[in-house]
């Protein structure tokens, strides 16, 4: 993930609820760090949801095979 210090930023338009952005401004909140920050998180989840839907099958299947056969080296395991 790259921090904010090597990014680069990019104009676009957004459409903002008027009532929300008003409140936002008066309240001193920057609205474009607010939106990156709050896109970034989303863009996150919705990166690892997609990881998860799409690895389902072989994280079922090792976890039956766990199930099944137990940890590799499991008897030798101390705690």
């Amino acid at each position: 993930m790259q921090t904010l210090a090597n990014t680069t930023k990019k104009a676009t338009n957004i459409t903002l609820s008027s009532d929300v952005l008003t409140e936002a401004k008066a309240l001193g909140i920057n609205i474009s760090q607010s939106c990156d920050q709050f896109l970034r998180e989303l863009v996150r989840n919705e990166r690892e949801r997609r990881w998860q839907q799409d690895n389902a099958d072989f994280i079922a299947a090792y976890n039956q095979t766990v199930t099944d056969e137990s940890l590799p080296l499991d008897s030798w395991r101390s705690f």
